[in-house]
């Protein structure tokens, strides 16, 4: 009942510019936790913040070692190639990690790609179920050019897989606005090593539990 009732006030009134959550140098204002309300496309801010908190986590003993990126990595990709991005990892070895998560945003829609380190496979989630095998390679090339710059080492192409997951292979949505909270879902579940067991009915409790979540900056 606590939690509701912090919730709520959380989706209450007030200043939009108020901060309720600040951590990871990043702050979420109450007007980026209003896009949690059903209906609302979630914004980068709940994203990179959701995604900080996973990386939190996966510091605790039993969880799969993670980088998550911030949304805006990929379009910097995108726009400026390997050069535009090369001191996104400064102090951190990427190869050193278990997993890799890279939010992607394709204009009005979220997706999510992640890298397995462990089993060397690149594979693209997608709620809606659009192929994403382009940014499968383009990610591909992206580790090829960090392995070079930062090891000065030769990354063994033929050994990697990339796969684009099929709408009957992952949860899919059935709406227009879900697709931030699928994102954040799939990050969760591949962060723990666990199966996708949810679906569409789900997305309004995770959208509230979202908002409790970030305002107390720890997962539950």
């Amino acid at each position: 009942q606590a939690m509701e009732k912090e919730i709520s006030a959380a989706f209450g009134k007030g200043d939009p510019d108020e901060v309720l959550s600040r951590a990871f140098k990043l702050r979420v204002t109450r007007e980026d936790i209003h896009t949690l309300k059903q209906h609302c496309w979630v914004n980068s801010e709940v994203i990179n913040f959701y995604m900080n908190l996973l990386m939190e986590r996966s510091k605790k003993e039993g969880y799969p070692s993670l980088h998550a990126f911030s949304t805006f990595f990929y379009p910097k990709l995108c726009s400026g190639g390997y050069r535009a991005v090369r001191r996104w990892t400064r102090g951190v070895d990427l190869f050193m990690h278990d997993l890799i998560l890279v939010p992607i945003h394709r204009q009005v829609h979220w997706t999510l790609l992640a890298i397995d380190v462990r089993k060397k496979t690149i594979k693209y989630f997608d709620s809606l179920g659009e192929n994403g095998y382009d940014i499968c390679e383009a990610l591909l090339q992206y580790l090829q050019e960090e392995s070079r710059e930062k090891r000065n080492l030769e990354l063994t192409v033929s050994e990697w897989t990339l796969h684009s997951l099929s709408s009957n292979e992952i949860p899919q949505q059935s709406n227009g606005n879900d697709c931030g909270v699928f994102l954040c879902k799939f990050a969760d579940s591949i962060s723990r090593d666990k199966p996708m067991t949810f679906t569409q009915k789900h997305m309004p409790y995770f959208r509230r539990k979202m908002v409790w979540e970030i305002i107390h900056r720890q997962l539950l």
